[in-house]
């Protein structure tokens, strides 16, 4: 048998329910990992809870179902008594009261919560750069990043120190780092997981999912946390469980290419590797045809006014009153929202609150906001016209693979466009997931697959039989 650290998450459900392997080793190997991490993956690493947990495990008559499989989670979801960041110094040692309902139901089905992973800030980057505290290293080359604002917990499933992670997505910040370090990476319809405990980014657009080696961990992993929570008005019920995919091939499946994300931007061994991985649907008995998302060159613009304009009003709570550090020395509160602000947000925090004050300002409200907020409606038209046509739409997940650590930092319009694949999705509400579909340039590249709302089992079993047919091997050079 492979060593603890080196299972998938299936493997190692088996594992622990065989007896082959006790929880306390399991999370053991998977702690001396995280905490010698040479990839910066984590922000806090609970070695002493996460023992505990595992020798009550270890000692229940009778196992839970994930009981002893560990997990890292990316440190915008709540997690009681272990400190919560957000990857933001506003929140530097704040303790939450409560537990994320997602992670709540991961714990009470047995897995361990091993620590947090970083993250940009508020979950705004596409890097992990803006992280207030450290930087992320990619586990397949360390002078790149790992994506982003996910980065830590798609590194994290990576570099084998954890076999699955939690991440968050609101323009992509689940697919894009998956994608980036080769790994399978999940966003699913909106409403499927509960927000309730996630540090809200923009509300309209956040989306608990999974990470994994396997697109069956991925799906295992979104099957305990789905449905509707009491705690979260906009949590559904769920029409089917989740289930572990089985298909094998693709017959009668049609697929449509999105012609606006296959052509300029994107690198050649990108379009090389995505091309090869369309080449195989045919192979196993799918169809595959050309279709055109004309808003979707829109979709950028969109969202940086949509998601600025929510950031703006969620973040407005941290002000050294209801969240944040109270400092001393303001004059009035008005100086004590100021310095609050002023220190406690980094620059790129700074940044997208103004776009959204902007955004929202008297004067401009039509012109921008509502604007974008038809635009919209118009891209979510496209996918739904699409739907009609074809079962999954392809593309690129990320137009390049991993770049340098800095390249893009003082350039943010180069920055935003790394998610220019993922958005449109992110706008539609709809699911899609990334899976590694070959290596450019010695990187990974991931395929995106997008389906209609409530088709995760579809999307899995698709994801499923293509994952088979590429076989590509999720281990970085030198990291197992």
């Amino acid at each position: 048998m492979s060593a603890p650290h080196e299972l998938t998450a299936h493997e190692a459900v088996r594992a622990l329910h065989a007896g082959e392997v006790p929880a306390t080793e399991m999370v053991e190997a998977h702690l001396e990992r995280a905490q010698a991490d040479r990839w910066g993956s984590f922000l806090a690493v609970d070695a002493e809870r996460a023992m505990a947990r595992a020798r009550e495990i270890d000692a229940m008559p009778e196992r839970p179902p994930l009981g002893g499989v560990p997990i890292a989670v990316k440190d915008a979801l709540s997690t009681r008594d272990l400190t919560t960041t957000a990857g933001s110094r506003i929140l530097e040692g704040f303790r939450p009261l409560y537990t994320a309902t997602c992670v709540d139901r991961l714990e009470r089905a047995g897995a361990i919560v091993i620590g947090k992973t970083n993250m940009d800030e508020f979950a705004m980057g596409s890097s992990t750069e803006n992280s207030a505290y450290q930087l992320t290293r990619n586990p397949w080359d360390e002078g790149r990043v790992p994506g982003g604002s996910s980065g830590g917990s798609a590194a994290s499933v990576a570099a084998y120190q954890a076999p699955w992670s939690l991440g968050s997505d609101t323009g992509g910040s689940i697919r894009q780092p998956a994608a980036l370090c080769g790994i399978v990476g999940m966003k699913p319809t909106y409403g499927a997981v509960s927000r309730y405990g996630l540090i809200a980014f923009a509300s309209s657009l956040d989306q608990v999912g999974p990470f994994a080696r396997t697109v069956s961990d991925a799906a295992l992993l979104l099957s305990h946390i789905v449905g509707r929570d009491p705690m979260d008005s906009t949590s559904l019920d769920w029409p089917e469980p989740i289930a572990v995919p089985t298909a094998r091939d693709l017959t009668g499946v049609r697929f449509g290419v999105v012609e606006e994300l296959m052509g300029e931007g994107v690198e050649p061994g990108v379009r090389a590797a995505v091309d090869a991985a369309i080449g195989l649907v045919t192979d196993l008995g799918g169809t595959v045809e050309q279709v055109s998302l004309p808003t979707s060159e829109h979709g950028v613009a969109t969202y940086y006014l949509i998601a600025p304009a929510e950031c703006s009003a969620n973040l407005a709570r941290f002000d050294g009153i209801r969240y944040g550090p109270r400092l001393d020395g303001a004059n009035d509160i008005l100086e004590h929202y100021e310095q609050t602000r002023g220190r406690g947000f980094g620059p790129e925090v700074k940044r997208r609150i103004m776009l959204g004050t902007y955004a929202l300002a008297s004067g401009y409200y039509d012109a921008y906001y509502l604007r974008a907020q038809k635009v919209r409606t118009l891209i979510r038209d496209d996918f739904q016209k699409a739907f009609s046509r074809v079962d999954f739409l392809i593309s690129p997940t990320s137009p390049s693979v991993a770049f340098p650590i800095g390249e893009r930092v003082s350039d943010p319009l180069a920055m935003y466009l790394s998610d220019v694949c993922t958005i449109p999705v992110s706008l539609a509400g709809i699911p899609a997931i990334s899976i590694p579909c070959g290596l450019a340039d010695g990187l990974p590249v991931g395929l995106q697959i997008a389906g209609p709302a409530f088709s995760e089992n579809a999307l899995f079993d698709a994801a499923h039989a293509l994952e088979g047919a590429i076989g590509f091997d999720p281990s970085p050079p030198g990291v197992r």
